[in-house]
């Protein structure tokens, strides 16, 4: 038994996450607590922008050109980890490799969320076909370009860290701290999250002990 099986068998079935749920908490907890938690998601342009490529690719489909076989809105899945997500594209080579594709309208960041989803992708890839899946695949709109994500011992670390973390958050039910930092400028939910608000109630807090001390 591995030791994902392992774990399982001692505490009981894992719950259920995403890959969209470990790519939302990479970027920011909070966010993926007030998705996750409280229904919440509020779109502008870059979400709206993002909706509308994802649509073109989400239509499920394949086709075979030459050597490559091009899935696509693949559902895929790792029972023993209690992963799910869709694939945006999964290319399917003649010589046996298996590519993740996921399909981005922003700018890429190395190392970024993107990578975590996309590392996911490849690891539930890993247990649906028994196969490796050593590299995947963002495409950035912004920028016309594929980028190689390297999926190594680093990258599958960091997908079960935020697993473990998004389930923190599912069983506590308790929503993350605002970070209140140069990510909110670029954040959909600011309005809703309220960083600068809920970052100072510490500080709020203090004050209204010293103005009402008995």
């Amino acid at each position: 038994m591995n030791e994902p099986s392992q774990r399982a068998a001692r505490s009981g079935p894992l719950a259920q996450v995403t890959l969209s749920a470990l790519e939302h908490h990479a970027y920011c907890p909070r966010q993926a607590g007030l998705i996750l938690l409280e229904d919440g998601y509020v779109d502008d342009a870059a979400t709206i922008r993002g909706t509308l490529m994802h649509q073109r690719v989400h239509d499920p489909g394949q086709e075979t050109r030459g050597a490559v076989r091009t899935l696509r809105a693949l559902p895929v899945w790792h029972d023993e980890l209690s992963l799910i997500g869709v694939c945006d594209v999964v290319e399917i080579h003649h010589d046996g490799r298996i590519i993740p594709i996921e399909h981005k309208s922003g700018t890429y960041t190395p190392g970024g969320p993107a990578d975590v989803q996309v590392a996911g992708q490849a690891m539930c890839l890993e247990a649906m076909f028994d196969c490796s899946v050593p590299q995947g695949v963002i495409y950035s709109a912004a920028d016309r370009r594929r980028h190689t994500v390297i999926i190594d011992a680093a990258a599958r670390a960091r997908v079960l860290e935020l697993a473990k973390a998004v389930r923190g958050t599912m069983t506590t039910m308790t929503l993350p701290m605002a970070t209140a930092d140069q990510r909110c400028r670029r954040c959909s939910m600011h309005d809703m999250c309220m960083p600068r608000v809920l970052a100072r109630t510490q500080a709020f807090t203090r004050m209204a002990s010293a103005l009402f001390v008995p």
